[in-house]
């Protein structure tokens, strides 16, 4: 039943996103990224953990270069079934997993390091409940040892749903920014 169920809600909210135009799709994300920055939890990290933007969400590109001048950014790898997180270097990405930019060399970050993290997804909740791509990459990651950073979910107003079926290795966020 859980499985269905957030096979439609990924349905019927990614078709609302493919109406979002780029236009408006810039404004919008820095609209997010502003208010994420005016978090208290983001302006006392010293390690961030965002990702590269795929074409359906927040666009991160401009954050990233502006947060890079300040802070440590990490950005994840796709590694077989797991997901790592490398430090961000302008010069050293290239399209990876899924036709994402990643991190290139470097080495891999301690889940303790890392003090924020901004999370992408399919749809939220409010409340903080997430429904991803469905791979587990993410829940995975949040699940590990030592992984106690700040977890900051973003989407489109689009994206919000009220209800999304909890399954045991679900992970929630401790906030959902939209715009």
């Amino acid at each position: 039943m859980n499985r269905e169920s957030k096979q439609k809600i990924r349905h019927e909210v990614k078709s609302k996103v493919k109406a979002i135009s780029a236009e408006q799709k810039q404004p919008r994300s820095a609209l997010i990224f502003s208010r994420i920055a005016s978090l208290s939890a983001v302006q006392e990290a010293k390690t961030i953990a965002l990702y590269a933007a795929l074409p359906d969400e927040p666009q991160t590109a401009a954050f990233i270069e502006q947060l890079s001048l300040t802070r440590r950014i990490v950005l994840p790898r796709v590694e077989g079934d797991d997901m790592e997180f490398y430090p961000y270097d302008a010069e050293h990405i290239e399209r990876g997993a899924f036709g994402i930019a990643e991190p290139q060399g470097g080495e891999a970050t301690e889940p303790a390091e890392i003090e924020v993290m901004v999370v992408p997804g399919v749809a939220f909740t409010r409340e903080g409940k997430r429904l991803g791509r469905g791979k587990g990459y993410y829940d995975r990651y949040l699940s590990r040892e030592g992984f106690r950073a700040t977890t900051i979910g973003v989407c489109y107003t689009e994206q919000l749903v009220e209800e999304i079926p909890d399954e045991p290795h679900d992970i929630d966020m401790d906030v959902v920014i939209f715009g």
